[in-house]
């Protein structure tokens, strides 16, 4: 049970990032949708998810958890569209920078390792 509290607490502390403000501002902007509820019921919709990333990470490696998710991206952006049209640009632009980071992340740290 200990185990558990501690990697619940890193897991949570590790999703709590910048782009989950930024969505979460993105679907607060642009919807009448209470915080929490959007919170606990996303939550409970990423489970299955996030199990389905983790199989496509052991059979296919980081790249096919690396596609999986920006397939989740690019289907959140479609559809926040039902909200508004801005809601599911801006989803759309972070998701664009999410790909981005990741083909960018390695050049910027081989520039700055030598």
């Amino acid at each position: 049970m200990h185990e558990l509290i501690i990697s619940g607490i890193a897991f949570g502390l590790f999703i709590t990032c910048p782009r989950m403000a930024g969505m979460m501002h993105i679907i607060n902007k642009h919807s009448n949708s209470s915080v929490l509820r959007t919170v606990i019921t996303g939550t409970i919709i990423s489970i299955p998810l996030l199990l389905i990333m983790v199989g496509f990470f052991n059979l296919f490696g980081i790249w096919g958890a690396a596609i999986f998710c920006v397939l989740t991206d690019f289907t959140a952006a479609f559809i926040m569209k039902e909200i508004s049209i801005n809601a599911a640009i801006e989803t759309f632009i972070i998701a664009l920078f999410v790909v981005l980071g990741v083909k960018v992340a390695p050049i910027i740290s081989n520039l700055i390792i030598g």
